[in-house]
């Protein structure tokens, strides 16, 4: 259910945007949504939907672009995506380290009718 307050303050943040640029309405918004955010991209959708009824956010189409997690190997300091049931860097097999890749969840960019 995280997902309802947090889709209420994305379609804050759109409103707001389209208000300071005297938009009429907007066409899309771009989210990046890190995979082990723990974020529904659904529930995102249909919580946007809702919320953005009689907005200038009404209509708009969210496009949402996944990230996913990276490691960080300590001996070959390179980012590398987690082999399934391994934590093992590919190239010289040190355990890796978890980063904050793959839990970004943020508006990119807003596209507006002005």
């Amino acid at each position: 259910m995280h997902e309802f307050s947090l889709t209420k303050q994305i379609v804050r943040i759109v409103n707001n945007t389209a208000a300071d640029h005297h938009a009429k309405k907007v066409n899309k918004v771009h989210l990046v949504v890190g995979e082990s955010s723990g974020i529904i991209p659904d529930s995102v959708q249909i919580y946007f939907d809702m919320i953005a009824v009689g907005t200038a956010a009404e209509g708009a189409q969210l496009v949402i672009k996944y990230i996913k997690p990276q490691m960080l190997c300590p001996n070959c300091n390179k980012y590398f995506i987690r082999p399934r049931f391994s934590f093992a860097c590919p190239d010289c097999g040190t355990l890796g380290n978890p980063t904050d890749i793959g839990s970004e969840f943020y508006v990119e960019s807003i596209e507006l009718d002005t």
